[in-house]
């Protein structure tokens, strides 16, 4: 798939562009911790009683999230998406103007639809697991228009526009070799608990979205002050800056789009409902980014769109370095590095002999593929394969050999 990252909005039409700037958000607060719970009995299912009581269906769905059938949303992740809408619709003059400009700009959304196709399908799927509504997964179109590399003048940065000081309060690290606020994987899990706190601070999804963009003390006084001056308290009713003020409206008009593309005249291309990218740990502490896209057999450009939180052209960790790389991409990655690892050494003279003691079975642990397996013995994916036929799902405690028997 070929990804075309946009520096910033500049080349892009007026109409509308995403507004990223954000004024520097607070967090001084915590939610009140929960009441500790009193210890619980663990029965086993084996010794119960059979249950011969009344059988009902429970329908009342999630924290206000709709049942899901699988089936609706098994090809298609823009229906998976609408299935999972559950915030409040919000319906104004405002929204009906920004929905009409977001469908007037018909090459604008396409350029961004196209850019959200590889990270959406992740975002989904923590948002769901969360139990948060889906329409947050829409917040990357208004803040960044889903490009990770969008910096904004408050010096906001990524596809959830972090602030600096809000980035280091969710730990999202920041230095001259990466910016955590640019990573999807970590960005995206920093931005759910941030809206899942202000959510829980508010009880109200619309509050919470004007918080994350214009901070949430700002919102706390408006709140207060209308609260004293004996006026609603909802997000309509409260004075807010024009940016706050459209936020929210901007988010809505895009969820109606996305509801009915077609009542818009919006072309909405299909999205397959399956994972796109695997995060993979290399194994050692710095890569070259044109090396790693090499022994993925990907474009260096298609690569750093997965991996757009490092900095240079040399990747670096002090731990383990762990990469992003289209699933299909993992097997081959991990394939052609123990190739390229061997022919290193022996480009430079060196011979790897086995050792004395070295297993020649391993035993399968917990996250192990028999990519990874042979990427740690030092042994080509094609041979792994060879001396364990048959072997395509693994178990704990299974036995892989590590040579011909």
């Amino acid at each position: 798939m070929t990804v075309a990252l946009l520096q910033g909005c500049a080349s892009t039409p007026p109409p509308p562009p995403p507004e990223t700037a954000q004024p520097e958000l607070r967090w001084p607060w915590l939610a009140p911790p929960a009441r500790p719970a009193e210890p619980v009995a663990v029965l086993e299912a084996s010794k119960l009683p059979p249950f011969d009581g009344e059988r009902r269906e429970v329908n009342e769905p999630l924290r206000g999230i709709q049942k899901v059938d699988g089936a609706t949303h098994q090809k298609d992740l823009w229906a998976r998406l609408r299935t999972g809408f559950a915030m409040p619709d919000l319906d104004n003059a405002l929204v009906r103007r920004k929905t009409r400009e977001y469908a007037a700009s018909a090459e604008y959304l396409q350029r961004m639809f196209e850019r959200s196709r590889i990270y959406l399908y992740h975002i989904v799927e923590e948002i769901e697991k969360r139990g948060l509504p889906t329409e947050l997964a829409l917040l990357p179109m208004v803040e960044s228009a889903f490009n990770p590399m969008a910096y904004s003048r408050a010096q906001a940065s990524g596809l959830w526009q972090f602030v600096p000081g809000t980035g280091k309060r969710f730990e999202l690290k920041q230095n001259s070799w990466y910016d955590g606020r640019r990573d999807i994987v970590d960005s995206t899990e920093a931005a759910l608990h941030y809206l899942t706190a202000l959510h829980n601070r508010y009880g109200d999804w619309h509050l919470a979205l004007a918080s994350y963009n214009w901070g949430e003390n700002a919102v706390a006084r408006a709140v207060a002050k209308n609260r004293k001056a004996g006026k609603r308290t909802d997000y309509s009713s409260l004075r807010m800056p024009a940016e706050t003020r459209n936020y929210v409206p901007k988010l809505q008009a895009l969820k109606n789009i996305i509801s009915e593309p077609s009542k818009y005249g919006v072309e909405l291309a299909p999205i397959p409902n399956e994972r796109y990218f695997t995060t993979v740990l290399t194994g050692r502490a710095e890569l070259d980014v044109a090396l790693a896209a090499r022994l993925a057999e990907m474009r260096v450009q298609d690569f750093k769109a997965l991996n757009p939180g490092f900095s240079h052209t040399l990747v670096r960790s002090p731990k383990h370095l762990r990469i992003v790389l289209p699933s299909e991409k993992v097997a081959v990655f991990h394939e052609n590095l123990a190739r390229h690892d061997r022919g290193q050494s022996a480009s430079a003279g060196a011979t790897r002999s086995p050792k004395v003691n070295a297993p020649r079975v391993h035993r399968v642990e917990p996250g192990d593929t028999l990519s990874a397996i042979a990427l740690r013995y030092r042994v080509r994916l094609a041979d792994l394969k060879r001396w364990n036929p048959g072997v395509e799902v693994l178990q704990i405690g299974q036995g892989i050999h590590l040579a011909d028997r």
